[in-house]
């Protein structure tokens, strides 16, 4: 008979399974791409930076009469991209914009005027055109985001 208390006897076994098992099968966050941990891990910090940026973008776009619901997809015909440049800069832009992007057309071309802007102010942002902007890729749109910031 053993002298060990039952507790850490089932301690003890416990450990030496979770180990053998280690062994034999890898774990979940072993097998994930590290790109897919990183999203995951981060996806909590993400949206609160989002959310942050978002009522930020919005407490300026107070004096335009315009709201952002949706980073992803509201700052795509350029409008609000337009109106929040005015806004922190305190300069109308020097092109004319369509008010109503109807087309895709006109809303590739607000969005260029904001991005002539953005180069004419000497903001630099690197690999982004009208067309990211306009598809909503949101890589894009935080890039523009920070540099506006």
């Amino acid at each position: 008979m053993s002298s060990a208390h039952p507790r850490f006897h089932q301690a003890s076994n416990a450990a030496a399974s979770a180990s053998s098992k280690s062994v034999l099968a890898p774990d979940k966050d072993a097998e994930m791409p590290a790109t897919e941990k990183d999203l995951a891990e981060d996806a909590p910090w993400k949206k609160i930076q989002q959310n942050t940026f978002t009522r930020w973008c919005n407490e300026h776009l107070k004096c335009v009469n315009k709201r952002i619901a949706n980073l992803q997809t509201d700052f795509s015909d350029g409008l609000r991209l337009i109106g929040l440049l005015e806004v922190l800069s305190q300069k109308k832009m020097l092109r004319k914009y369509n008010q109503r992007p109807t087309f895709r057309q006109m809303q590739l071309e607000n969005v260029s005027v904001a991005l002539e802007f953005l180069d004419r102010e000497s903001i630099k942002l690197v690999s982004i055109g009208n067309s990211c902007m306009l598809a909503s890729h949101h890589q894009a749109q935080c890039q523009v985001s920070d540099g506006v910031v």
